[in-house]
């Protein structure tokens, strides 16, 4: 749970240095009182498919107040960012950080097969491409209203396959390889109804009210031909909480993210996403997500003094720097001891074991959300890491970390695995398209 994820805070930063100044293009058919449409869209951003309006400069979401004649206020940039939904990689793989997430799974109901299923991804899609613009969910105004004075607020939504899926669709020739079942555990305490699934879905948003507009939207369309399977929610810290954007914090106080690889590395792509010809056609441009819902023992975890919950992680809680020394980015002397000859980085520290030098070049993109679910029975906090990471192969990204924390990994005595998915995700939807329709009308 070290390596470096996307910050959130960056989509600030990304969006300053690419938003550019534009005229409004209004894709939206009703008028706002006083002649102000519900959302402006003004300038593009560059890899992370984020659009920024800034307040107060002449670009953004407007919006009125309902019945009013006053002038429209623009949105706060939180507000205002927005990622694009017909991109080459889904949304939500490469995305900054969002504030809120939403995980759920469905299966298809009896009888629902290959045509109902794409029937169900072209509304999904529909309404996903919509919900991202910052538009109603239909034309006809038939809409919650959950979201009514809301811009987009980076929401993005991710759709994906399980194993499951092609056999109830009739296109078991079509499954990939790489979505073969993961191995067993031995730290596994897992549920299954809260893992696996026919669809996957991942919803994020730096608004709970814009997530939670798109989850019930998402849920109607379902209606008739998929049921959920399960639901998990989840949070991250609020984008511009922090002076300067800097890696997330998970719920035992540790940077989270600190390794991660980055857009920039000239392998990044090839770590990441389906490469043509590295599996079904349909496949190009997709990738792999592992899902995971890891407990914390927080009441464990919290009684251990700051000393060694550092010799567990291996780096110091308050910067991420490795006790070698230096800065979260420093690279770690792994091979430096103490004054009594012990190794400073112990063997079984999480950050060392988790290093893609000591698995084989083995590295995947985790983005997580961090979760409370309340009290359990027992009084202790139900709480913990709604584990996400995205590789090209599974068996080349996942399987031999997890193998190797499994043998001996400081920090499984304060974590418990509760629930497993692995789904293969397609590229993005071209213009016209919907998600899945390459595998779905091939």
């Amino acid at each position: 749970m070290t390596d470096r994820i996307p910050s959130q805070d960056r989509a600030t930063t990304t969006g300053r240095a690419s938003a550019a100044p534009g005229t409004a293009e209004d894709r939206t058919a009703q008028e706002r009182p006083g002649g102000v449409s519900r959302r402006a869209l003004l300038g593009t951003a560059g890899a992370t498919g984020l659009v920024l309006g800034a307040a107060g400069g002449g670009v953004g979401y407007a919006l009125a107040p309902e019945g009013s004649e006053a002038p429209a206020e623009a949105l706060s940039q939180l507000g205002a960012r927005r990622a694009m939904f017909h991109v080459k990689h889904q949304p939500g793989i490469t995305t900054p950080l969002q504030a809120k997430g939403h995980l759920l799974a469905f299966d298809l109901l009896a009888g629902k097969g290959r045509r109902e299923a794409a029937n169900l991804l072209r509304r999904w899609s529909g309404t996903a491409e919509r919900l991202m613009a910052g538009e109603a969910v239909a034309a006809d105004g038939h809409d919650t209203g959950v979201a009514l004075d809301a811009g987009p607020a980076s929401l993005t939504v991710t759709f994906g396959f399980g194993h499951s899926f092609f056999s109830r669709t009739g296109l078991e020739k079509q499954r990939p390889e790489a979505l073969a079942p993961l191995p067993q555990f031995s730290s596994d305490h897992l549920d299954a109804k809260r893992g696996n699934g026919d669809l996957w879905v991942q919803i994020g948003a730096d608004d709970a009210l814009v997530a939670f507009h798109a989850l019930r939207a998402l849920q109607k369309d379902a209606r008739g031909t998929a049921r959920v399977r399960w639901q998990m929610n989840g949070f991250n810290r609020s984008p511009g909480a922090t002076a300067s954007p800097r890696t997330a914090r998970n719920l035992m106080g540790q940077l989270d993210g600190t390794g991660n690889p980055q857009e920039s590395d000239k392998d990044f792509a090839q770590r990441v996403f389906v490469g043509a010809g590295d599996g079904p056609e349909w496949m190009a441009n997709g990738s792999y997500v592992v899902m995971r819902r890891i407990r914390m023992l927080l009441d464990d975890w919290e009684g251990l003094g700051l000393a060694e919950q550092e010799k567990v992680i291996g780096r110091r809680k308050s910067t991420g720097a490795p006790l070698t020394g230096g800065g979260e980015h420093t690279e770690p002397e792994l091979d430096a001891t103490d004054k009594d000859g012990d190794l400073v980085i112990p063997l079984n520290a999480h950050a060392r074991i988790t290093r893609p030098d000591q698995n084989g070049g083995a590295a995947m993109l985790r983005r997580p959300f961090s979760y409370h679910d309340g009290i359990d029975a027992d009084g202790v906090p139900d709480a913990g890491l709604l584990f996400l990471c995205w590789q090209a192969d599974p068996l080349r990204g996942f399987v031999p970390v997890q193998r190797k924390l499994d043998r001996g990994d400081a920090l499984s005595e304060y974590i418990r695995h509760e629930a497993s998915g692995l789904y293969a995700v397609p590229g993005g939807a071209g213009k016209g398209e919907y998600v899945g329709q390459g595998l779905l009308e091939g």
